[in-house]
């Protein structure tokens, strides 16, 4: 039994507070994206995780979807299972392709094994692994906040857009990005601004972290100005990076861009 667990983009993001627990609260739009990895569970003797594509570093036992396996097992009497995750969402990119493979796991789990689970049970499984694994569980635009667990919907429809991803070889890590982060208490009205023409977003809707990432890393910067330069309505580095994305009108192509970065097109 498989699942495609697809990746997600950041439409704004306002760092607003850092709580006592060193933890920062945020608000920002989850926006669903059509680039996946591929995960599988398959009857087995021991649980075991296997990756493929993408390189993963660290140990298969510190996967976050060996996690969310074992997490459900505590509480249910569930056989082993291998877990097969072919990775084609890039790493340290801002798109959230760990805390979706997670929540698509949980909800294989689900089905294969008729648990019964109701969404916010499984929402609950999936925020004790990261912040923003339980939006993957309905999978729909959220404005989020608090530490980007907590969801409000969200009238936003891309999908008469064009939506173009940059990858760049390049990995900035959330606590990199975090720790020159100072936040702005009184951060901008994302639904109201959201709900207004994508056209209008620009210069509105703003990343927080772009303002440091961009200055330790001009390549990233540079690409969201190429990619207002050939026509975007509006750009933006997605969650703290190093991913830039564009919404168009209509289909476009960027092969200078695709020289030294990871391009991937209508999404």
């Amino acid at each position: 039994m498989l699942a495609f667990a697809n990746a997600k983009i950041n439409i704004g993001l306002n760092v607003t507070e850092k709580v006592a627990d060193g933890y920062h609260n945020i608000q920002t739009v989850f926006y669903p994206i059509k680039l996946n990895d591929v995960v599988e569970i398959t009857d087995a003797e021991s649980i075991s995780c296997q990756v493929s594509g993408i390189d993963i570093s660290g140990n298969p036992e510190d996967n976050i979807c060996y996690k969310a396996f074992q997490l459900i097992q505590k509480d249910y009497n569930i056989p082993a299972q291998q877990i097969t995750l072919l990775k084609q969402i890039p790493v340290g990119a801002g798109l959230g392709g760990g805390s979706s493979d997670a929540a698509h796991l949980i909800k294989l789990i689900d089905k294969k094994f008729n648990l019964g689970l109701t969404v916010p049970e499984m929402q609950s499984y999936a925020a004790a692994l990261g912040a923003d694994c339980a939006f993957f569980i309905e999978n729909k635009p959220v404005y989020a906040y608090g530490r980007g667990d907590q969801f409000m919907p969200v009238t936003v429809d891309l999908s008469g857009y064009q939506i173009v991803l940059v990858k760049p070889e390049i990995h900035v890590s959330t606590a990199e990005a975090y720790a020159g982060m100072i936040p702005q208490p009184n951060a901008e009205d994302l639904p109201e601004l959201i709900a207004q023409p994508v056209a209008s977003w620009k210069g509105q809707v703003n990343n927080d972290f772009e303002k440091m990432v961009f200055a330790k890393y001009p390549a990233i910067s540079d690409i969201k100005n190429e990619l207002y330069a050939a026509g975007a309505l509006y750009a933006a580095m997605s969650g703290s990076g190093s991913s830039v994305y564009g919404i168009f009108e209509h289909p476009v192509s960027v092969p200078e861009l695709e020289i030294n970065n990871k391009v991937y097109y209508n999404l």
